[in-house]
């Protein structure tokens, strides 16, 4: 079964073997001590070609046709491990496979695999992609479900709210759970209060579009418990404390950490992990209308601790209380959260380098340890106790947007472990969910981060 895809479209590798066309993958050293295809390395010379980073030269035949290229890795090609993602781009249409490279080969394809994304949906015209083979020792369908996660999470980022409000994510979540044969429930509209949802409720009841509660399951009962949970903010107007025009932007991306967590989950359900899987997405969208929730309202929560509303902005933290300690009442072995939180996160660590919070030394260590061997940056700061004055309040247990602006990164995971206590493990990743500008393994606009890590975490921690 070929892994699930919201967006469908052609994969970006080939099964033609001996029909493709060469790429040589250099480095100026390879130029220099002539160590590379005769042909190949005669027109380089020719070309005064230098094999710089990202550098592409076809190479023609005797006839004049096209008979490969040469790609150029630099001098260091560890620096930029997914460089092949610009192959996908760069190259002519047509069938290519990689004839020499000094990179391992999963690196290669992941790489090649990443950079051929597109997200086209609304362009009238597509053109033709060049597609590369995947080497023999390769693992293909490791590569296949990993770019598939990827993806998924990319297309729901980038989808407009026009098309992915609460309704249609809920499609996608529904579409997932369906083609991994999961278990799925729904909690919509005024069934939160009745079943004790009440801040995901108070965050999304002024949307013509219900809030609801999301949940998957799949998996053995017995098998380790590994719960994810994602911010499904639709849309984030900012509530009756509204954000500025320039700051609405990039706001479909507000879901970003529930697009984050169905990319994760489709990866765990394609490769049969040996795990009991859950899923929780809470669902709203943050907009403006006279049943509003107001700054200055104090709501209960799931677990009974009281919530002042001191911003309405601050409402991603709102829905995952809910979310988080719905999912702690299970006792799962990890439980992972992954929001779009705030924007002390990127002043700290800018775009690229989503933050993560855990009290757990072990999993700090080895999730550091994965994201190494992912090539999937993250890194971990800290639950400082001493900024837990910062988030109680003057009528009730906590505020939701501590005063001052300092911490606010820290501050929000603080606001979050108060409501997770039963959970073996837990961590919490402030993620960014966007690319801002192209790179190789991206064309920028939405983006997972952080998953593939985790997928090597939990895939290698059950062997």
């Amino acid at each position: 079964m070929a892994p699930y895809q919201f967006i469908e479209r052609p994969t970006p590798f080939n099964t033609k073997g001996g029909s493709t066309l060469p790429i040589f993958a250099v480095t100026p050293a390879h130029i220099e001590t002539g160590t590379i295809d005769p042909i190949a390395l005669d027109w380089a010379k020719k070309a005064g070609y230098k094999a710089e980073s990202g550098s592409l030269l076809l190479i023609p035949t005797a006839e004049g046709h096209l008979g490969g290229a040469l790609f150029g890795l630099g001098t260091n090609p560890s620096e930029q491990p997914y460089i092949t993602g610009r192959l996908a781009l760069a190259l002519p249409a047509g069938d290519w496979h990689i004839e020499t490279a000094p990179l391992t080969a999963n690196r290669l394809a992941l790489g090649f695999g990443l950079g051929s994304y597109r997200f086209d949906r609304y362009k009238s015209e597509k053109s033709a992609a060049a597609t590369m083979l995947i080497p023999s020792d390769a693992d293909g369908a490791d590569i296949k479900r990993q770019l598939a996660g990827v993806f998924l999470a990319r297309d729901l980022i980038n989808t407009p709210t026009n098309d992915m409000g609460p309704d249609q994510l809920e499609a996608a979540f529904r579409g997932l759970a369906q083609h991994y044969k999961a278990e799925m429930s729904v909690i919509t509209g005024d069934e939160l209060l009745e079943q004790n949802f009440p801040l995901v409720h108070t965050v999304g009841r002024a949307s013509a579009d219900a809030p609801r509660l999301l949940e998957l399951r799949w998996g053995k009962k017995g098998h380790r418990k590994v719960t994810l949970v994602g911010k499904g903010v639709c849309f984030d107007t900012g509530g009756l404390d509204i954000k500025p025009a320039a700051s609405m932007l990039l706001m479909k991306k507000d879901m970003g950490g529930a697009a984050n967590v169905m990319g994760l989950a489709l990866m765990i359900m394609d490769a049969k992990l040996k795990v009991d899987l859950r899923v929780i997405v809470p669902v709203v969208e943050n907009a403006i209308s006279s049943n509003a929730f107001r700054p200055g309202d104090i709501y209960r929560s799931r677990k009974g601790l009281t919530v002042q509303i001191d911003n309405t902005d601050a409402e991603g933290r709102l829905i995952l209380a809910d979310a988080l300690a719905y999912a702690d009442e299970e006792e799962p072995e990890l439980l992972i959260d992954m929001a779009t939180l705030t924007g002390a996160a990127r002043v700290a660590l800018g775009p690229d380098l989503p933050p993560f919070f855990t009290d757990d030394a072990n999993l700090a260590h080895d999730l550091t340890e994965a994201s190494l061997e992912t090539d999937d940056p993250i890194w971990r700061l800290p639950l400082y106790p001493g900024y837990e004055k910062d988030i109680r309040a003057k009528f009730a247990d906590l505020t939701n947007a501590p005063a001052g602006g300092m911490a606010g990164a820290i501050t929000a995971a603080l606001f979050l472990k108060r409501f997770v206590s039963k959970a073996k493990s837990w961590a919490h990743f402030d993620i960014y969910g966007w690319a801002q500008s192209e790179r190789p393994h991206s064309p920028g606009g939405g983006e997972a981060q952080a998953i593939r890590a985790l997928f090597h975490h939990i895939r290698t921690g059950l062997r």
